[in-house]
């Protein structure tokens, strides 16, 4: 099941060094375990660049997600954007299955992303 970081955690997250700048793993302000995982992704249907981040912990299932301006040049991976847009829409359907979708990814060293400016 997953849950939501309090407005607190959310706070602390956004301290420290960019997901953008040390995609890796990172100590979660939920529980202290070294499992907080990033996945951003730009929607094909946006009016406008739209970057959408996924931010959640491996270890304590908790999630945060957000819509923000795309950040001029910001070029990043995206394993996902391969996939059919039915397929993509499918895995996207459960949030729970996402997560584990993209943690499978993780565990296989296809995530974290690449990213350039």
């Amino acid at each position: 099941m997953t849950g939501s970081f309090s407005a607190d955690e959310v706070a602390a997250l956004t301290q420290g060094e960019s997901f953008f700048l040390s995609p890796g793993e990172r100590d979660c302000p939920g529980c202290g375990e070294r499992r907080l995982r990033a996945y951003f992704t730009t929607p094909e249907n946006a009016r406008r660049p739209t970057l959408v981040s996924y931010v959640w912990c491996a270890g304590c299932a908790k999630f945060v997600g957000t819509r923000a301006k795309h950040p001029d040049g910001l070029i990043f991976s995206d394993p996902l954007a391969a996939l059919p847009p039915s397929e993509r829409r499918e895995l996207e359907r459960s949030l729970t299955g996402f997560l584990s979708h993209l943690d499978t990814l993780w565990d296989t060293g296809v995530l974290p992303q690449t990213f350039a400016a």
